[in-house]
């Protein structure tokens, strides 16, 4: 069993490439965790040389490119941690060494250092970034971390090696829960209750005892605050039900009681999916127990809500789980549509506006006969100016639209999809709630044929 993790090397700040190399190499060739150098390989280089045969490769790939290093990375690690007990240090260095040849394809040198000095035998695979040839640059993919792991498995089980279970994801080991970060106006609400128990004689007292909080406050129209680190001002009358600058100032000169802000529980679903206890009949018979409950009190809450929707049988159970599912696509359709147009409309804005902005330049420069010093000066004006009418001649756009009209087509679809949301959000929950319905009332049919067919056959 082998745990593996890619990471990209940096160049630290203040040190130049070639330090780097050397401080990262010698690390993972360290006698004392190598027995002596002993479980050191390399493909491509040599362990007592490397930094400068990748400093050799880089400096290749410069001349050959004329493209300088833009990123700091500087070289590729990968990690890989064996089961302690399963694999000897000389078998670790050979895994390790074909898992760096084939994932990078042998285009790049590398060093397999095993440390030894753990109770874990693991792997530093170190390979440059530059190619053998100093033609390209490693391309660090997307999920690659992943791809050395699916890769690190399959050399381990052609090594007779265990590897990693993939557990599905409701049984993972969930993470630790850590306690809900407090907003900014949560924090506010808090002071502000502390501060309206000692009761201030005035709304002026109760402002100045939040500068003492360490406060900014704006007074105007609409008296706002800023706390420490904040960017924007918080205005008491968004602050909910009771923090109005009118509400606390009916709590301060005594017409009206102050009651603190409760934050409401995150609502739970009405009811969940029934389990599926054939599906786990592995997992003990304490867990068929519970489950049984769990299922018994889930269909409950089924049934009360089927009645609630008045819903009497299964195809009307279906029907109207069918005009949820299609009425909810509906509005995501619309929804979806709104924000394509913007998004053509925000490009086609861009394009109108530069084109506007260099119109003249592209002008001149066509008068000066196309000339090459006037592009070298103007580069950047003319670029725009290209880019903006073939973008109108993809569009086949003969007549450009005023930006003003754009801009009103673009508000009115902003205010669309702010309409359309609330529904939208309506829609989806009804659809998830009849859907969940369905499954549970398939699944409970489902158990007690299986039931009945049981008994039968016992009879």
């Amino acid at each position: 069993m082998a745990a593996t993790r890619l990471i990209a090397l940096h160049r630290n700040k203040g040190k130049s490439v070639a330090a780097c190399l050397k401080s990262r190499t010698d690390y993972a060739q360290n006698p004392d965790k190598t027995d002596g150098g002993e479980w050191v390989s390399s493909y491509e280089c040599s362990p007592l040389t490397v930094d400068e045969e990748f400093m050799l490769s880089k400096r290749q790939y410069e001349l050959s490119t004329g493209r300088s290093q833009k990123s700091d990375v500087i070289a590729y690690q990968i990690r890989q941690s064996f089961k302690p007990g399963e694999i000897t240090p000389e078998e670790a260095n050979q895994v390790g060494y074909e898992l760096a040849m084939r994932f990078t394809k042998g285009k790049h040198a590398f060093i397999v250092a095993t440390h030894t000095d753990c109770q874990h035998i693991h792997n530093h695979i170190i390979y440059n970034s530059t190619s053998l040839d100093g033609s390209r640059k490693f391309r660090d993919f997307w999920l690659s971390g992943l791809a050395v792991q699916r890769l690190s498995d399959v050399i381990c089980l052609e090594h007779s090696l265990s590897v990693i279970e993939r557990k599905p994801y409701r049984e993972r080991q969930k993470k630790i829960l850590y306690p809900p970060k407090e907003s900014n106006r949560d924090r506010l609400c808090a002071i502000i209750d502390g501060i309206l128990k000692d009761k201030p004689p005035d709304f002026e007292h109760f402002l100045q005892r939040l500068e003492q909080e360490g406060y900014e406050v704006k007074r105007g129209k609409h008296t706002s605050v800023k706390g420490r680190r904040q960017k924007r001002f918080i205005r008491f009358r968004t602050l909910g039900q009771g923090y109005s600058e009118e509400e606390l100032r009916a709590v301060l000169e005594g017409k009206a009681e102050h009651r603190p802000r409760q934050k409401s529980p995150p609502q739970e679903p009405l009811f969940q999916l029934l389990v599926d206890i054939s599906a786990k009949k592995s997992k003990g018979a304490g867990y068929e127990r519970w489950a049984k409950k769990f299922n018994l009190k889930e269909m409950s809450k089924t049934l009360i809500f089927l009645q609630e929707q008045k819903i009497a049988d299964v195809d009307e159970l279906n029907g109207k789980t069918e005009q949820a599912v299609q009425r909810f696509h509906d509005l995501q359709g619309t929804i979806q549509a709104a924000e394509k147009r913007m998004a053509e409309i925000a490009a086609l804005r861009t394009q109108i506006v530069n084109y506007a902005k260099t119109r003249e330049v592209y002008t001149a420069y066509r008068k000066a006969g196309y000339s090459r010093k006037f592009r070298s000066e103007h580069e950047t004006e003319i670029l725009l100016h290209q880019a903006a009418k073939s973008f109108f001649d993809q569009q086949n756009l003969k007549k450009l639209p005023r930006v003003k009209d754009l801009n009103a087509e673009y508000a009115a679809l902003v205010e669309q999809k702010k309409a359309a949301y609330p529904e939208y959000r309506k829609a989806r929950e009804e659809m998830q709630q009849l859907l969940r319905a369905q499954k549970n009332v398939e699944r409970f049919f489902a158990g007690d044929t299986h039931q009945t067919d049981h008994r039968d056959q016992s009879r």
